[in-house]
């Protein structure tokens, strides 16, 4: 295959192929070039359907990530991509196995499991509306109701990782410290709840803010990018996590990913 082809990935599935093309992206972004195509198949259900998929990724000079539950599409994946010399991966297949090995357990062999209306699925979408009422301190009565509450200056990714924990079905409300606005009773007040205090580096913090006034068109030289107030609202910032008491986590260096995986844990260990 010619390095200037797109490259082209299949992600199929007999549910909705979500999952199949989550992991396909990930892989991808660990590639320099650009030129990846993702192609969802979703909903196969026959062995006719696979034998196509496997042939337009071998005419297309492509790959199959698949996420086949049902053992006999599974199967015809596997040996139609043998014949066709095609590069078929099995997501979900090992672990699967790995499951009914360790467990001794068997699968109810039933696609789209994990999209399914249920319980979790319910507290995910309360938890995604409870995040956007109370984000950025809109209502203050939130930080009382929330399962994790996220403090720190502005620019200290607290509304994504407010999103991003309601997506995993926590309840999250996020407060902006600013030295001028006296912090709200609230957070003092006891309730059943984790605080998590943001911080970052001043020098990035700069950075970024500064590359948010370019995109909205304001000029860069404003008080809110200055170094002089950046370090000034994370003094105060660090003064008012001290008091809380709270964990503070210093996210100049962590994806959105890696801080969410360290509040999950420390929440976890609080309601435990």
């Amino acid at each position: 295959m010619s390095n200037d082809r797109l490259k082209t990935i299949y992600a199929c599935s007999d549910a909705v192929g979500e999952t199949a093309e989550a992991v396909a992206r990930a892989t991808a972004r660990q590639f320099a070039t650009a030129a990846v195509k993702i192609k969802r198949c979703g909903g196969i259900k026959h062995e006719d359907e696979v034998r196509a998929v496997v042939k337009e990724a071998a005419q297309a000079g492509g790959f199959i990530a698949y996420t086949l539950v049902q053992p006999e599409l599974r199967e015809t994946m596997r040996e139609e991509a043998i014949r066709a010399q095609v590069k078929a991966v099995d997501v979900m297949g090992p672990m699967m196995q790995a499951f009914i090995d360790t467990f001794q357990d068997s699968p109810k062999y039933q696609p789209g499991l994990l999209h399914e209306m249920d319980d979790y699925y319910f507290r995910k979408i309360e938890a995604v509306e409870f995040a956007v009422r109370y984000d950025d301190g809109k209502d203050v009565r939130g930080l009382l109701s929330a399962q994790v509450v996220l403090v720190g200056v502005s620019r200290t990714s607290k509304t994504p990782l407010s999103i991003y924990l309601a997506h995993k079905g926590i309840r999250t409300a996020n407060y902006p410290i600013t030295p001028e606005v006296k912090p709200p009773d609230e957070l003092f007040m006891k309730a059943e709840r984790l605080i998590v205090g943001l911080t970052m580096q001043p020098e990035r913090l700069l950075r970024i803010r500064t590359e948010r006034l370019k995109s909205l068109g304001l000029p860069v030289q404003a008080h809110y990018a200055s170094l002089e107030r950046i370090e000034r609202e994370l003094g105060f910032a660090s003064e008012l996590m001290n008091k809380l008491g709270c964990p503070v986590i210093d996210v100049t260096e962590k994806a959105i990913e890696e801080t969410a995986g360290i509040i999950m844990e420390k929440w976890l260990t609080s309601v435990g």
